[in-house]
């Protein structure tokens, strides 16, 4: 039994369910931000992803801009922005934007992965040898950027300067654990999609952990699926829109967020079955008891300061019944 509940927050993708329309998925999600606001959740993130058409994320800053707009004080950010998808200095002033309008309520997460296919990587980043290996080298230029040091010469982000937007680092390999200690930055792991390296990566993160002006102690957030009802059965049953969800992502299959089924064994292999189990089983799904059992144990076994919850639920109502029930069980209200 853990003492103190840990925060739990909020990773949203906006998705696009079969039948919705992209102004119904952006709509569907500010009512979700407007509800975890009110369960108590600590933050609201949104992942950037391209090329995808069961996800509307694509301009990150943009919709942060309109959850801002119809929130009032819960922390909104991103979870994340694909930094060498872009000019430092554009997310300097994107975010020196976001933190003018909504001061003290901004996160800005970095990822170094494309979010996205190859060939639309290549589309965004125009550059072959672009692959992220200079992502340390754009962190510290952005770092520049939302700092106080320039002098009177130099380029300024304009809104941005002298803001120092708290930053997150992300990542679902050891890389950015790494990077996240010897920052001396928050580090977000990616278990929701990528489990394998989960305790190799946060024990890299806290071994080599140096403090900084952001942070004086390792700080690290854990995200998984989550899925809560009423009822074990129901529960089982909205999960199985995960689950196509990862199995038309191994196929290749670039489809909108599926409706749920009765009947997974009718639209899988038994090999892709054992794959996508794997691949998701950090992912939690239950009656309120079971989630947070499951949550406490995932706690227990990481130390984490902070859990991230995405939910690959259908219907938005259901969605946030889901979060509701968490935050009920998990003692946020």
């Amino acid at each position: 039994m853990i003492e103190k509940q840990i925060p739990l927050s909020v990773l949203d993708l906006v998705p696009i369910g079969e039948d919705f329309t992209i102004n119904e998925a952006i709509k569907n999600s500010t009512k979700l931000a407007q509800a975890v606001e009110e369960f108590k959740f600590n933050r609201y993130w949104i992942a950037e992803h391209h090329n995808m058409n069961g996800i509307a994320s694509a301009a990150t800053s943009v919709i942060l801009s309109y959850i801002g707009a119809n929130t009032k004080k819960i922390r909104i950010g991103s979870g994340g922005i694909m930094l060498p998808n872009h000019a430092p200095l554009v997310i300097a002033e994107q975010f020196g934007t976001l933190e003018s309008l909504y001061p003290n309520r901004i996160d800005l997460g970095l990822g170094r992965a494309p979010g996205t296919d190859r060939k639309t990587m290549l589309v965004l980043r125009k550059d072959i040898y672009n692959d992220g290996s200079d992502f340390p080298i754009m962190l510290d230029e952005l770092q520049f950027y939302l700092s106080d040091y320039q002098n009177k010469d130099s380029i300024k982000a304009v809104p941005g300067f002298g803001l120092d937007i708290p930053i997150c680092l992300l990542g679902s390999s050891t890389f950015s654990a790494q990077l996240a200690a010897q920052k001396g930055l928050p580090f977000a792991f990616a278990s929701h999609f990528a489990p394998d390296l989960m305790e190799e990566a946060i024990k890299i993160y806290r071994l080599n952990f140096k403090p900084s002006k952001q942070l004086k102690e390792p700080y690290i957030i854990v995200c998984i699926n989550a899925i809560c009802a009423n009822t074990l059965e129901e529960a089982e049953f909205l999960a199985t829109t995960e689950l196509q969800k990862f199995l038309y992502i191994q196929r290749g299959d670039n489809r909108l967020l599926p409706k749920p089924t009765k009947d997974m064994s009718s639209l899988w292999e038994p090999w892709e079955e054992r794959t996508i189990k794997n691949k998701i089983r950090e992912s939690i799904w239950g009656t309120p008891e079971i989630v947070k059992n499951g949550l406490e144990k995932l706690i227990k076994r990481t130390n984490a300061n902070e859990i991230m919850i995405n939910s690959w639920i259908y219907n938005p109502e259901d969605r946030i019944k889901s979060y509701k029930l968490i935050s009920e069980i998990w003692g946020l209200n």
